[in-house]
């Protein structure tokens, strides 16, 4: 369905059809670019594909048709704290060859160090203005591709989806995939619980959850013309990504527009309370100057007021809220949602992810073990600090104080999270209300960018997941054994968007996660399949 401008690109277009059912026929895309790699599909150089809205054109990135800064939504500064609406149509082609807006936000956490090398330059325009989304394609040519919708992560509060990290070129190429990654309203703009004072305010609380149903809804309507699978949409994400595929995974209205789910780093279980989060916002509009009286003056304050009013007021906007109304249970309390029970699901960790989340120069990075029973102790005040160290120290050989640190963090939260995501949704297959396996895995291996240290650390997972290594320099480093691991999780990830099994040659064997059998797969120079990885120190820093 692309929109050509004559009828030799036509042509051209027709032949690549053939070209991509004959490489399908040849075999899959070898996991190092070795044989079989199926015969690449010819793209024009400026291609232009018609919307639901109107046309668009993009541009040819090493051989991948690229289109950046397609509007899904109207511009919510006339929408501010309400329901996403559609856009209006256009009737002129609009370029789609540059990133667009992004969402309202304080100062983002992937501005320098490890994250160094994801961040744009020069940085991105924000504003209200910001329902766009990116798109990857091998060709649009009406093959029927599977496709990857990308949720950001920063928590709900930073963030973009245009990101060096992000850029889908690789892995589309790779796996012969549609790639998506979308902008959407954060932080106080898609989470102020401002229900209280008004029907027009009734679903405040979401509007950012709602932003990413539109763009679902428009990869449902549009992702075709570009080459994609409606009926075959993964959507993934790592740390407030990987909470956006949960809080998406349990609303109804999100119910049948992607099959397919995976979340790194990111297990959200519970949602902010209405009591709670608004609270908050009655301090927000204090601080406004504002009553419910003149909560109408709201629509007239500036990005800047707002900011300024919600700043130091803890949880004014840091994420959705169980309103009863738009998101009417929690992600995965107490149990798995009903809403996703068919879907797969591929969920994991890092093994020290807050080595990434501590800034560079906090002594937690610097402990010895004189410095580590204190600091043990802070991290989980209810526990015998030298029953943990001591429990860290007999079951790994050789671990640092630092290490021993950033692990028992890392177990009592991300890990502890995940593994009860993952117990949740085997449930659901358990007990016969749904069919959908899940798959666990465990990122075990050390980064060598940080100063000798044996660290995993959040994050780290990105680029090896969008196979961009050579982009995540400063947080993988560029070697071969970067590439290596890149190789393993990137595979994992096509074959699980294509099966709903991330099985692949690249790995063992990858048997399903069960109540019965905690199965992880653990990626590292060598991976392998271990069962119910560090049950013991898990149990050991829980806080009671």
């Amino acid at each position: 369905m692309s929109m050509i401008t004559s009828s030799s690109r036509r042509a051209v277009l027709k032949a690549s059809v053939a070209i991509a059912a004959v490489a399908t026929a040849g075999g899959v895309l070898a996991a190092c670019g070795g044989e079989n790699k199926p015969a690449e599909p010819v793209v024009d150089a400026n291609p232009i594909v018609e919307t639901k809205y109107g046309k668009v054109k993009g541009a040819l990135e090493d051989g991948i048709a690229t289109f950046k800064g397609v509007r899904y939504g109207a511009d919510t500064t006339l929408t501010r704290f309400q329901l996403p609406k559609p856009p209006e149509p256009w009737t002129e082609t609009q370029d789609a060859l540059a990133y667009a807006t992004s969402a309202p936000q304080p100062p983002s956490g992937d501005g320098g160090g490890l994250f160094a090398s994801w961040r744009p330059n020069p940085p991105l325009s924000a504003g209200e203005d910001c329902l766009f989304l990116n798109v990857w394609t091998p060709a649009a040519d009406g093959k029927k591709r599977p496709v990857l919708v990308w949720l950001h992560g920063g928590g709900f509060t930073t963030g973009s989806g245009s990101s060096y990290a992000y850029d889908g070129v690789r892995l589309a190429k790779r796996g012969d995939v549609v790639v998506v990654t979308t902008n959407h309203r954060l932080n106080q703009f898609g989470y102020l619980n401002l229900a209280a004072y008004g029907d027009q305010f009734a679903d405040s609380g979401a509007v950012g959850a709602h932003d990413m149903i539109l763009s679902l809804e428009w990869v449902r309507d549009n992702i075709e013309a570009f080459g994609g699978d409606p009926s075959n949409v993964l959507i993934f994400g790592e740390s407030g990504g990987g909470s956006k595929v949960c809080t998406l995974m349990a609303m109804d209205k999100a119910k049948g527009l992607f099959h397919r789910a995976v979340v790194q780093s990111g297990p959200r279980i519970l949602h902010a309370t209405k009591e709670a989060s608004g609270k908050a916002a009655d301090e927000v509009v204090k601080k406004l100057g504002l009553t419910k009286e003149t909560i109408a003056d709201i629509f007239s304050k500036t990005v800047a007021d707002i900011q300024a009013a919600a700043e130091g007021v803890q949880g004014a906007g840091s994420g959705p809220v169980l309103d009863g109304r738009s998101i009417a249970r929690n992600p995965f309390d107490p149990d798995g949602p009903p809403q996703s029970a068919d879907v797969p699901l591929l969920i994991g960790c890092n093994r020290t992810e807050g080595t990434s989340l501590t800034p560079a120069d906090s002594p937690n990075h610097s402990l010895t073990w004189d410095t580590l029973p204190a600091a043990i102790k802070t991290a989980f005040p209810k526990k015998d600090a030298k029953t943990i160290i001591d429990l860290y120290k007999a079951k790994h050989a050789d671990i640092e104080a630092p290490e021993l640190f950033f692990m028992a963090t890392a177990d009592n939260s991300f890990f502890r999270g995940s593994v009860t995501v993952a117990d949740r949704k085997a449930a659901q297959s358990a007990a016969g209300v749904g069919g959908a396996p899940v798959f666990f895995y465990h990122l075990d291996w050390e980064t060598p960018v940080m100063d000798g240290k044996r660290y995993v650390p959040h994050a780290l997972d990105i680029g090896m997941v969008f196979d961009n290594v050579a982009k995540s320099e400063s947080m993988s480093g560029t070697g071969p054994e970067a590439q290596k691991i890149a190789d393993q999780m990137s595979e994992s990830w096509l074959a699980f968007a294509k099966t709903g099994n991330p099985s692949n040659p690249n790995v063992p064997a990858w048997p399903a996660y069960t109540a019965a059998q905690r199965n992880m797969m653990v990626f590292r120079t060598e991976p392998g399949v271990e069962v119910d990885i560090r049950a013991e120190e898990r149990a050991a820093t829980l806080s009671t």
